[in-house]
């Protein structure tokens, strides 16, 4: 949410930074800007709305400057609009100032301001820090900064430029992350290193707490205290062909259609067939303390949420050992019991999710063994967590996340997998069978997009339904929650996931023949359980999609539409059965005429509460 763009050097600032905002439109956003030192004064424009209202409005304008920060906003405090835009300048106009999360006790600061005589021109949080550095400033920017901070309550990620400091740019983080792009006589500073991927690959990872003074030649880091720290480079392993479309019309159908290779990066070399068991760098020297732990708990958000819902039943399935799964957001605030002797994983596709950071912390304090599980290699739940396994899907720009849910469900697998294997509670020829399936997965995923024509026939005749259900029973539950968040995310449209069940607990109240009802309904040990379920669905009218097994000829004569996947082992179905529900979605969105990839309201990275 939101992005951050900085750069000092010997070009022009201006087209630099456009383009790496563009290449952050991803992470949802509701307004842009820029500020440039140009003439010994600042200049700032910002538009509410896309990023070429933007454009438009600086070609009216004469615009070159070595210096420069940017912004796309995700509105928090005050309506999305000009002047509630970034960036924002002090009130003596000598500073500018772009921020990433929430000033939670900006009320108070703001009062004091005005208290002195500041007068305020927008309904933002970040107005009052921009502010308060003018009013600390007495010469030294980043000492400004640094006491302005300590006033401060909430997350930032922080990128100022003053009048005074011709080439600087200062930077700081807490809570939301910030990068600096290493290059030669030119650095950047950004929200996401997508921004300056095309100009360097070298990064430096700020950590909480810590503040940079960037100029084109040099990046010197400090500690809140002021204190020297010393930063590694590390390389980016991202390139500019991953975060472009590659000719698909969206982001999100390309990273459907890349499912076949990013599963299997997030498997390769990590399966032992001769064992039957899958190794894991990452967590090799903890298996002992988890398969000895008290108790397992699972915390993550939205998609990721449903993974760990997964993660759950393979664990349990696997281990015969109780897993907890929260919402990060839940875990943090609730009375916790977890204690030196638990396990927590946290589930993020960014690694910097806001509740989940938050969720890890709690963990930590409290002693548990924490493991990450992300995407994004350097995130801060990558460096923060005890041990981890990255899921390798590589960047995913589209909102809705599809690549990354299945490359998380994937190394689920493997998790559970090395855990029975080494427990006993697998055997030999069991495990054997399960890296089989698992090698399998990358051709019976390709055999499932073969068929898209389907879906798109599907898409086109529900696209105007206003609700959906969405069922599943077992390891197929969380696929349906996922269906139907991925509908509701893109298509606007109203829809719910319940275990199949629970259908006759309130819900069936809602089926009529108005009501499209999403079914999972592979052969598995709950089979004749759902197709019960399906029957007291078209008893009441009700339109039946059904995802079903290859070969299964009965399920014909009783949904309306039925579209077949491959059958393969239980633990593994549901990475399957997603697939097509992530395209239905897809095509009901493109035929509602929505924006796939930057759905309203909605962004890739929640790095505030």
């Amino acid at each position: 949410m939101c992005g951050i763009v900085g750069f000092t050097g010997n070009k022009n600032a201006v087209p630099i930074i456009l383009t790496g905002l563009k290449r952050l439109e991803y992470r949802g956003y509701d307004s842009a800007g820029l500020s440039i030192l140009q003439n010994n004064k600042l200049t700032t424009i910002k538009q509410e709305g896309k990023i070429k209202n933007l454009e438009n409005a600086i070609n009216n304008n004469s615009l070159e400057s070595f210096l420069g920060i940017g912004h796309t906003r995700w509105a928090t405090h005050g309506e999305p609009n000009n002047a509630n835009a970034h960036p924002h300048e002090s009130n003596d106009r000598s500073l500018s100032l772009v921020h990433n999360g929430i000033i939670e006790n900006y009320d108070s600061l703001k009062k004091m301001l005005m208290s002195k005589g500041f007068i305020f021109h927008s309904d933002t949080d970040t107005e009052v820090l921009a502010n308060l550095i003018q009013f600390n400033y007495k010469g030294d920017l980043k000492e400004a900064l640094i006491v302005s901070l300590k006033s401060v309550v909430g997350a930032y990620g922080i990128a100022v430029v003053h009048k005074n400091h011709p080439g600087i740019i200062v930077c700081a983080r807490f809570g939301s992350p910030l990068v600096i792009g290493v290059g030669e006589g030119e650095n950047y500073v950004a929200s996401d290193p997508a921004a300056f991927i095309d100009q360097t690959n070298n990064i430096i990872y700020l950590a909480d707490g810590e503040i940079s003074v960037v100029s084109a030649n040099s990046i010197d880091t400090y500690n809140i205290d002021s204190e020297s720290v010393d930063k590694e480079i590390s390389e980016l392993s991202m390139s500019l062909e991953e975060i472009e479309k590659g000719g698909y019309e969206h982001f999100m159908l390309k990273e459907i259609h890349e499912q076949p290779k990013t599963i299997m990066d997030a498997i390769r070399g990590r399966l032992i067939a001769s064992e039957g068991i899958s190794h894991l760098g990452g967590i090799d020297n903890v298996v002992g303390r988890i398969l000895w732990s008290r108790d397992i708990s699972i915390t993550a958000c939205g998609t990721s949420w449903h993974a760990a819902l997964i993660g759950q039943y393979l664990i349990e399935s696997f281990v015969n050992k109780p897993v907890k799964v929260d919402y990060a957001s839940e875990f943090r605030y609730r009375h916790s019991l977890v204690n030196p002797e638990s396990v927590v994983m946290v589930i993020s596709q960014s690694g910097e999710t806001a509740d989940t950071l938050a969720a890890l912390k709690l963990a930590k304090e409290k002693g548990a063994l924490t493991i990450g599980i992300v995407n994004a290699v350097g995130s801060t739940i990558a460096r923060e967590t005890d041990a981890g396994v990255y899921v390798h899907a590589g960047p995913e720009i589209g909102v809705a996340s599809t690549k990354a849910f299945t490359s998380q469900v994937s190394v689920l697998a493997l998790i559970a997998l090395k855990l029975g294997r080494m427990l006993g509670t697998i055997s030999l020829e069991d495990g054997q069978r399960k890296v089989r399936a698992l090698n399998n997965l990358q051709s019976n995923v390709k055999r499932i997009l073969e068929n898209e024509g389907l879906i798109k026939e599907i898409a086109f005749k529900y696209k105007d339904h206003r609700n959906f259900l969405y069922l599943g029973r077992g390891f197929q539950f969380p696929v349906a929650l996922e269906g139907a968040l991925k509908l509701k995310e893109i298509s606007y449209i109203h829809a719910e996931g319940y275990p199949a069940a629970e259908m006759k607990h309130g819900p069936i109240a809602l089926i009529d023949e108005n009501m499209p009802v999403v079914v999972i309904a592979t052969q598995d040990k709950t089979y004749d359980k759902i197709m019960s379920n399906i029957q007291e669905v078209r008893a009441r009218k009700g339109s039946v999609i059904a995802i079903a097994n290859e070969g299964d000829e009965n399920i014909k004569n009783f949904a309306d539409y039925v579209f077949y996947i491959p059958k393969t082992e239980e633990f593994i179905q549901p990475i399957l059965s997603v697939i097509p529900l992530q395209l239905l979605s897809y095509y009901i969105a493109v035929y509602r005429g929505c924006n796939v990839d930057q759905p309203r309201n909605l962004a890739k990275s929640v790095t505030v509460e």
